[in-house]
């Protein structure tokens, strides 16, 4: 990991370990003073470390326990507007450029196999877009980590 030396990379481990440990706990853990344990946070914050802050929330109990993953084909010129579009579905949680034969990668929520088909409906109906193929999420196998990254001997 360029950028980082070996303190960062330990309070890095550390936050993947248990995201909400507190300054004074992780300053514990560490060995560190508070101060430094701050000033790192806020050096690692501006560098941009860290993604979104936003707790992960559960969607089944808001209604939404079915998870799919749509693949849109795009018409390239219009691809920004159609990702405008896409964003304005409430139910559309992410989306991702991707290479290959598929342009975008939306995953998204709904309540049943009916409203992933409306859902369907809006984004194919969205000026640009061509086809989209859909696929039910089944389960999350391995979810988003990245402390074996950060536990890896360089």
């Amino acid at each position: 990991m360029s950028g980082y030396d070996a303190v960062d990379r330990a309070l890095l481990a550390a936050l993947a370990h248990d995201p909400r440990a507190t300054v004074v706990a992780l300053a514990e853990r560490l060995g560190l003073s508070r101060n430094t344990v701050q000033a790192r946070l806020a050096r690692l914050e501006t560098s941009g470390a860290f993604l979104s802050f936003e707790r992960s929330i559960d969607p089944a109990p808001l209604g939404y326990p079915l998870e799919a993953y749509v693949s849109v084909h795009v018409r390239q010129r219009v691809l920004s507007e159609v990702v405008d579009e896409i964003a304005r579905i409430p139910e559309v949680i992410q989306a991702h450029g991707i290479t290959g034969s598929i342009d975008l990668l939306v995953r998204l929520v709904c309540r049943d196999a009916h409203d992933l088909f409306r859902i369907d409906r809006e984004i194919l109906a969205i000026d640009g877009v061509e086809r989209t193929e859909t696929s039910l999420a089944m389960g999350e196998l391995i979810p988003y980590r990245l402390l074996p990254l950060l536990e890896r001997k360089a």
